[in-house]
């Protein structure tokens, strides 16, 4: 059992910054990929980032590639996003995840979720 708790959401300008974390309970933390996905009114959950349990693999959803990075530490047991450039249309609540299959793009191969941390853009 693993459970998730995201902080750092918040309200930022058009071309900011924001860094979100992920907090993660239990002792095998380093066997779970991980991920952050996201959710804005009305839409689908979409795949943000994913990163392998030793962190050597990342993955970025193509709205995104270039402008967040998504890292790890296997002794804090959290894992971070970076998020710069921000723009108006990255204005979601953002979910962290946890996967017993490694890093995937698909949410339905995640097993544990966090509560979501809203963060919105203004143009």
């Amino acid at each position: 059992q693993v459970q998730l708790a995201e902080s750092g959401g918040g309200l930022v300008q058009a071309g900011g910054s924001l860094r979100l974390s992920c907090a993660a309970s239990g002792r095998t933390f380093s066997r779970y990929g991980m991920g952050w996905f996201r959710q804005a009114p009305g839409k689908e959950r979409e795949f943000v980032a994913t990163i392998s349990g030793s962190g050597g693999t990342t993955y970025y959803g193509d709205s995104v590639k270039g402008r967040f990075t998504i890292s790890r530490d296997n002794v804090k047991n959290t894992v971070t996003l970076q998020m710069n450039s921000l723009k108006p249309e990255d204005t979601a609540v953002y979910f962290c995840a946890a996967s017993n299959y490694g890093g995937s793009r698909r949410a339905g191969d995640y097993d544990y979720w966090g509560q979501g941390t809203q963060v919105t853009v203004s143009s």
